[in-house]
Order: structure tokens, then C-alpha cells, then sequence
């Protein structure tokens, strides 16, 4: 199928029986099925698969053994013998030598950074130089700067991607993680995206990882806005309404998942193409403007939901017979002021929380990349979950202040006779009583929460984006 060109550029198609005949492809080709073929069989199943693309640290996507049985398994017995697997292999790299020729514009046997970032733009996507350098360095094995043919291949070779569509999405797209806070900047779309419904498919995918996350970690929730010790607090809440209580205010946290994420996607798109103007692209700066502009945008439009929400964990038993009572009561009592108290807080934290996150977790995913993966910009799972950890913890220790001083503010409202106390009067009234360590009360279970809502909200955003036919690559 494939000859060489001179030098090192890709190569030209050729008859499928030259391809089978070329002694070097054949040799790469037996070479890759034996590292696979771990019992020696000389029959390669799902499982050795599986095993052989993690232990290779190859470059492919989730259930990426599936798609691969599934298109080389022509016999469908479940295993793929070495003419099965060579004949995939020479499909797969006449797809690989279609997209390379699309990337390669210049026509010079080679990929340069320009060239990717000039993709990504054909495409509806807006990345900077820096971001298409970042992609370059993962698949530049030779520090040339560049990419030739034999370095695309041996990257995708077991990727089974399809065209060009898939190749930028598989480079674009980074998972969402909710832990129950406000979330950094939007993901980005494409203009197909947008056009063929893909947008909202992710959006809904997100929204039910929220959903499922929080709701399964609601008792610490619960916990932080009681500021209680973890046993402690459990046994009295358990004691005074029952194991039910612990979820008390889920509800409606679960409730404004939807339209907070819809209100910022949306908030997002327009403040990016006022910011950007004239420019092709958004500096990672620029994007953070724009990401907190639409998150204090999406927390001003659903903040009334977030009081309702703090009221409801903080009552006590039959105080509210569910949400439109606890709305219906809160407006009679106190008028519709009362459904912003503690909003200045928590726009005030948006920022702390958003920029420190989002430093950390770049700042940890490309120090962990440029010390321990030179071969790839993905630095797979269990890494990003575990920066994804330490970057929002970081980022609570930072406004965690705010978010106890706001949930104050909410809760002092709904008692009678209370003083109704300003925001800086509250941040004397901890120091004075409490100390700084004051600031922090209630934040242990706020921390417990932040490895499992982490790890629920992966497992269960993969799993939709599955079902509703999303493309993870």
C-alpha cells in the first residue's frame, strides 16, 4: 500500500499486495503484533489489547481495543490473528497518509506549527501558537520542530480516529470535572460542533456528572454549611431529621446545574467574540477574563437558587415542605432582597477561586508533562484527576473565607431578630470571636469532598458522553 517517498517525506499509495510485500512494513507490523501478543498464541484478544496500548503508552482513546477488534476482526471470532492485524494496519495508515497530506499544506513532508494552528482554524477552532507548539512537542520525537511521516504514524497508528474533525477534537478537548463550586472557563466548540448538536450533548453529559457528583457528596455539603465537625455533625443531623436529611438542599443544587451551565456557555461565546474583536485567537489570559465574566454572569441570573439552597441545608425538619415553599416563604418574610444576601461574597470569590485553580492545575499538567512525558500532550487519567484535586483545593483554601462569609449572610437573613451584619462586619465579627482559623470553619468536609466528586463526576461524564454518542478521542 505505502512506498516511501526520498527522504523523509510520507509516502505514495501503492496496490494493497505491494504493501504486503514491503519487507520493512511487514517487519514493523510483526514487531508491533508480538508486543501485543503477551501468551504467544499468535492470536491477540481484547484483553491483550487493552493491556499492550497502556503498556506501550500508546496514543489512543477510551475503548480504543473495541474500535480496533471491531475493524480488524474480519473472521469475528473475537481475536485478531497477524494477517488480520496487518491488513488493519494498512488501512489505518492510509487514513493516517489522507490526513497528513490535509495537515501538510506546503506539501514539504512535514508539519510545522503554523500548519496545525491554521487546521485547528479551518475547523472553527482558536488555538494560539503556544497551544499548537504544545501539540507539536507531543508527537516531535527528534526535536526537529517538526513533524514527518514516520513520527504521525507511529503516534496514531492505534488510535482509531477517522479524519481530520476527530484528530482536532481528540487534541482539544479536556474532561469536566464538578465538585460542587463554580467552575473555571467554559470548554470550547467548534462551529460544527455548535451547528450538529455536539455542543449540547457535552453540556448535558457535564450536567448529569454534576448531578450525580454532587449528589453523592451532598452530606459533606451539608456538613460545610452547618460548619460542623465531620462525626459529630453527622450524628446530630442524623439525629435530628433522619439519614434523609443529609440530602437536604440536594434538590435544588442539582436544580440550577442546567441553567448555570447553559447561561455560561452562552455568556461565554458572546464575551469571547466582544474580547476577541479583530484577533484570530484568545490569550490564556483573555480566556480567564472571559470565563469569570460569564461565571459571575451565570451566578447573578440563578443566585436566588444558591440562597434557597443554603436555606434548605441549614433548617430544621418540616421548616420547608420543599423548594417552591422555601422560595414562597423567603419572599413573604423578607422580600425579594433577600434571594441576593451574601452575593457580593460570592462574586468576590469567582475570581480567587477561578485564577488559582486554573494556574494550578496548567501549571501542574505541563510540569508533570515536561518532566515525565516528552511523547505526549495527554497526560492521561489518573493525572489529570489528581491535578484537577490539588487545584481545587488550592483554590478553595483561597476563598474559602468568602464562601463562609457569604453562606453567613444567607443564613442570618432567616433568623428573627438577628443583626443583620454587612460583609466586612462579618469578617470582624469571625476574627474577633474565632480567630483566623474562624475563616475555616467547616472546611474539612469541603475537602473530603474533592477526591470523590472529582472521581464520580469523571466516571459518570465518560459514561454519558458514551451513551449519548459523543466521541471521547
Amino acid at each position: 500500500m505505502l512506498e516511501p517517498r526520498e527522504g523523509s517525506g510520507p509516502p505514495q499509495q501503492v496496490s494493497l499486495q505491494e504493501g504486503f510485500r514491503d519487507p520493512e512494513r511487514r517487519q514493523r507490523w510483526a514487531s508491533l503484533f508480538e508486543q501485543l501478543d503477551t501468551n504467544k498464541d499468535g492470536r491477540v484478544d481484547i484483553n491483550e489489547l487493552r493491556e499492550g496500548l497502556a503498556r506501550m503508552g500508546m496514543e489512543a482513546g477510551p475503548q480504543a481495543e473495541q474500535d480496533i477488534l471491531r475493524e480488524g476482526d474480519t473472521d469475528q471470532d473475537g481475536e485478531l490473528n497477524f494477517e488480520e492485524f496487518a491488513q488493519y494496519l494498512q488501512e489505518r495508515e492510509r487514513k493516517l497518509l489522507l490526513m497528513f497530506h490535509s495537515l501538510d499544506r506546503n506539501n514539504d513532508g512535514e508539519i510545522d506549527v503554523s500548519e496545525i494552528q491554521q487546521t485547528f482554524h479551518c475547523l472553527g477552532v482558536y488555538i494560539s501558537l503556544q497551544q499548537a507548539e504544545k501539540i507539536l512537542h507531543s508527537i516531535d520525537k527528534d526535536g526537529t520542530m517538526t513533524i514527518d511521516w514516520n513520527e504521525w504514524r507511529d503516534h496514531f497508528i492505534l488510535n482509531p480516529l477517522e479524519n481530520m474533525e476527530e484528530i482536532v477534537h481528540y487534541w482539544k478537548h479536556s474532561m469536566v470535572l464538578d465538585i460542587g463550586e463554580c467552575l473555571t472557563v467554559p470548554d470550547e466548540f467548534s462551529e460544527k460542533e455548535k451547528k450538529t448538536g455536539m455542543w449540547w450533548k457535552q453540556l448535558i453529559a457535564g450536567a448529569m456528572a454534576g448531578a450525580v457528583s454532587r449528589t453523592g457528596t451532598a452530606p459533606l455539603d451539608r456538613l460545610k454549611n452547618n460548619s460542623m465537625n465531620v462525626l459529630g455533625g453527622l450524628k446530630g443531623l442524623i439525629h435530628e431529621g433522619g439519614m434523609c436529611s443529609l440530602w437536604r438542599g440536594n434538590g435544588i443544587n442539582v436544580l440550577k446545574i442546567a441553567p448555570e451551565s447553559a447561561i455560561k456557555f452562552m455568556a461565554y461565546e458572546q464575551i469571547k467574540r466582544a474580547i476577541r474583536g479583530q484577533q484570530e485567537t484568545l490569550r490564556v489570559q483573555e480566556r480567564f477574563v472571559a470565563g469569570s465574566l460569564a461565571g459571575a454572569t451565570a451566578q447573578t441570573i440563578i443566585y436566588p437558587m444558591e440562597v434557597m439552597k443554603t436555606r434548605l441545608a441549614l433548617g430544621k425538619t418540616g421548616q420547608y415542605s420543599g423548594v417552591a415553599d422555601c422560595a414562597r416563604q423567603i419572599l413573604q418574610k423578607e422580600g425579594i432582597p433577600a434571594f441576593y444576601k451574601g452575593y457580593l461574597p460570592n462574586m468576590l470569590g469567582i475570581i480567587p477561586y477561578a485564577g488559582i485553580d486554573l494556574a494550578v492545575y496548567e501549571t501542574l499538567k505541563n510540569t508533570w508533562l515536561q518532566k515525565y512525558s516528552k511523547n505526549t500532550a495527554d497526560p492521561g487519567v489518573l493525572v489529570l484527576l489528581a491535578c484537577g484535586t490539588v487545584s481545587s483545593t488550592c483554590g478553595q483554601i483561597a476563598s474559602y473565607p468568602l464562601a463562609l462569609v457569604r453562606t453567613r449572610m444567607q443564613a442570618q437573613a432567616s433568623i428573627e431578630g438577628a443583626p443583620q451584619l454587612t460583609m466586612l462586619g462579618l469578617f470582624r465579627n469571625i476574627l474577633s470571636r474565632e480567630g483566623v482559623l474562624g475563616l475555616y470553619r467547616g472546611i474539612a468536609p469541603n475537602f473530603m469532598k474533592v477526591i470523590p466528586a472529582v472521581s464520580i463526576s469523571y466516571v459518570v461524564y465518560e459514561n454519558m458522553k458514551q451513551a449519548l454518542g459523543v466521541t471521547s478521542r
